[in-house]
């Protein structure tokens, strides 16, 4: 009889676990906080989440809220949870943090069929079934047996969280809130009764707009600041998808303007037109007191932050409860290691998910963790009643359409790549459609329809 351990308490192992316990599987979860925390980790709940808030948009014409609707579909722990402690973000699924985290850690530890370890695993057993899913941040230790394990040198690149401030500290004088689009001055609206409709109503962004003055000198500060100096062993591998503020800025003086500071879809309350810049602050609670900063994932030293970023118009008087920090993320060459399930091509019973997988985000994260975890369960399965595991465990094991968002991650990760990078979910890893459409929103709503029609067969 095999035993199944899952290594890493975040939101791949989590769900892993509760897949895994959802089909009567026994599991040992090691977690290793409280006794010992990552760079990034400062939460002793399973789960935590230590970037943006954001679970990213919910509508399905979006690939990552195609994968939230799947995962739901499909039968996801982690999702639903997410769900009932969102906070408003407009189009997009934000959470509460320290709630996920609590609820998550919650519904495991009080689950019959696991163990929750909260000790640092540095050996990976060689006779269980283990699902490794230590993120981003694995330990030394347990970093140097995976790249014993896969024969592969690790591989590094760089995630960044942004700046979290407290509401009452922002100047709502010059703030205002709204959504993109909805906010833009109506051509007929007299400008006063404009002014009034915006300053009385809510929305799911604040917004901080700049004229041209006060972007050039934002910029010029920004680009010279210090930032932390990292360790000369450390290499420097940006990820696109989440690269700092001030390493934005250094491509061009208009890089921000078309990037996280691009004012289409709003006026400046101060001018009745439309800003030259404009910075947006999300809700990162529920009680609605903290705001993070948008886009603003940054490397620089904490001192700079507080003065860098208070030169934003709004901001001049801004509460940081938490600067943004950037640390060293941990992932494989699974292109060469793993299938399409997340298990190791060598070793059957060693099943890999999350980030170090190189699935980049937090629904991303969860979806490698529910496949991982659905197919440990049948693996464990196999090991309690048949006697020919490699060819029982072929024919049984799920593996999702690559027409649907969770089964082309799973095989974009484990498809041969020489210049694999860790990958959100996109529609650019979907095949294409047979037609040739040119209007994205029809397009991707139509891939949507074809992914969502491939889920309900297979639960079928």
């Amino acid at each position: 009889m095999k035993d199944v351990i899952v290594i890493g308490g975040g939101l791949a192992g989590c769900e892993a676990a509760l897949q895994l316990a959802k089909r009567k599987v026994k599991v040992k979860l090691y977690e290793m906080k409280p006794n010992k925390f990552s760079e990034a980790h400062s939460n002793e709940n399973l789960a935590e989440i230590v970037c943006s808030n954001s679970f990213k948009s919910n509508s399905i014409t979006n690939a990552c809220g195609l994968l939230k609707e799947e995962l739901r579909l499909l039968g996801s722990e982690l999702i639903p949870i997410a769900d009932s402690v969102s906070v408003p973000a407009g189009q997009a699924l934000a959470v509460d943090r320290e709630k996920f985290s609590q609820e998550v850690t919650k519904k495991v530890e009080s689950n019959q069929y696991i163990e929750v370890i909260r000790e640092e695993l540095t050996e990976i057993p060689k006779d269980k079934i283990v699902i490794i899913a230590t993120g981003p941040l694995t330990s030394r230790d347990l970093s140097e047996k995976i790249s014993e394990l896969t024969g592969n040198d690790k591989l590094f690149f760089y995630d960044a969280a942004a700046p979290i401030i407290e509401k009452d500290s922002i100047d709502m004088n010059i703030a205002f809130y709204g959504d993109r689009y909805e906010e833009e001055r109506g051509k007929d609206e007299e400008y006063d009764v404009w002014i009034d409709r915006i300053k009385n109503q809510t929305g799911s962004y604040i917004n901080l707009p700049m004229n041209k003055e006060e972007y050039e000198r934002f910029y010029e500060e920004l680009i010279n600041a210090e930032v932390i100096t990292l360790h000369e062993f450390e290499k420097r591998e940006i990820f696109e998808g989440c690269m700092p503020l001030e390493i934005m800025a250094k491509r061009g003086i208009d890089t921000l303007r078309f990037g996280p500071l691009k004012p289409v879809g709003f006026t400046d309350l101060r001018t009745g037109r439309r800003p030259y810049a404009i910075i947006q602050l999300r809700q990162d609670n529920t009680q609605g007191n903290l705001y993070n900063i948008v886009g603003f994932q940054t490397n620089l030293k904490y001192g700079e932050q507080k003065r860098v970023f208070s030169l934003i118009p709004g901001l001049e008087k801004a509460n940081f409860v938490k600067y943004g920090v950037m640390h060293r993320n941990t992932y494989i060459n699974s292109t060469t290691i793993l299938d399409n399930t997340y298990n190791m091509k060598k070793n059957i019973n060693i099943f890999f998910a999350g980030q170090i997988t190189g699935v980049e985000g937090y629904v991303e994260s969860i979806s490698s963790g529910f496949v991982a975890g659905i197919n440990a369960a049948i693996l464990f399965d196999i090991y309690n009643s048949e006697d020919n595991i490699n060819q029982s465990y072929e024919e049984r094991k799920i593996v999702f359409d690559e027409n649907t968002v969770i089964g082309a991650l799973a095989k974009y990760i484990s498809t041969e790549n020489n210049k694999f990078q860790p990958m959100n979910a996109n529609f650019g890893i979907l095949p294409k459609l047979e037609e040739n459409i040119k209007d994205k929103k029809i397009k991707y709503s139509k891939m949507a329809d074809r992914a969502l029609e491939k889920i309900k067969i297979k639960k079928e």
